[in-house]
Formats: C-alpha cells, sequence, structure tokens
C-alpha cells in the first residue's frame, strides 16, 4: 500500500473520502483506478494535476503524490 494526499475540487468534493491526506491505495494504481474506487464518473473529471503538473489518467501514482482532480468548468 502507498499514500496520497488526495484533493477534488468544486463539484467533486462530494466523492472526497475521510483521510483523504493520507489516503491509502493499492501500488500501480492509475488515476482511472483512484476514480473508480471511490466512485468518481470519468466525465467527471476535466483536469488531473499530480504533484502540481498536468498528467493523463493511465499514470500511475507513487508514494506521496500530491493529486488534484477538478471538474470541466464554465464560466463568461
Amino acid at each position: 500500500m502507498i499514500q496520497i494526499d488526495l484533493k477534488l475540487f468544486v463539484t467533486l468534493s462530494q466523492y472526497l473520502p475521510l483521510g483523504s491526506q493520507a489516503y491509502e491505495i493499492k501500488e500501480g494504481t492509475t488515476v482511472n483506478g483512484l476514480m473508480e474506487e471511490i466512485g468518481i464518473p470519468r466525465e467527471s473529471v476535466k483536469l488531473i494535476f499530480i504533484n502540481g503538473k498536468k498528467q493523463a489518467p493511465d499514470y500511475c501514482l507513487q508514494n506521496k503524490d500530491r493529486v488534484g482532480l477538478f471538474p470541466p468548468v464554465g464560466g463568461g
């Protein structure tokens, strides 16, 4: 098991699990796998940041990664 710091923004915050600052996942888990595990629909996530850098959904999470997931944002 590894630990990540998980942050979910705006409408995704409803999926934030308890202990998200030291959230435990299996080694080898991808961002897609993480979203599935906590119940976030894939189409609900527009931007993925790992340690402050944009990443793809197939990124394999590492111990102590800082994960930020953002929904599509509209505005005018």
